[in-house]
């Protein structure tokens, strides 16, 4: 499968990542809304993984402190290198914006995905949004 990742602001990628976030988010893992969406959206760099028909499968955004955040793949498109995509292309935006590293809080089902990307765990199990979650980190080349 070949994913392209499209990196924007969030007036230009809303419309298009919202939806891909309320089904995986609020949906399937009954995150309720309001925990959901926050204020951090328009501070952020967000990435969009669109397949070979130019749907959109996935998202994640970059915030400006170097968290990666609100990583989120359709159901379909799981384990297909969708999440990776994003992943990667949030990551080199954190490298261009010269950040020494990325951190992230992963589900704790998601951690081995996150390590296989050279993020290593740190801290305790905590929760978000009644889910359980671990910290994660990844040291950037400079």
């Amino acid at each position: 499968m070949t994913i392209q990742v499209r990196l924007g602001s969030w007036p230009e990628i809303k419309d298009q990542a919202m939806p891909i976030r309320l089904t995986v988010f609020v949906e399937e893992q009954k995150v309720p809304l309001e925990e959901e969406v926050d204020q951090m959206d328009p501070l952020c760099v967000h990435a969009l993984a669109l397949n070979e028909q130019g749907l959109v499968v996935g998202t994640g955004r970059l915030l400006p402190d170097g968290h990666v955040g609100r990583m989120s793949v359709l159901r379909d498109y799981r384990g297909k290198g969708v999440g990776s995509a994003v992943l990667n292309a949030l990551i080199e935006q954190a490298q261009r914006a010269g950040f020494e590293e990325v951190v992230l809080h992963a589900q704790t089902h998601a951690k081995d995905f996150y390590a296989l990307h050279a993020f290593t765990q740190e801290g305790e199990l905590f929760y978000e949004a009644n889910i359980p979650h671990i910290k994660m980190r990844r040291k950037l080349k400079s």
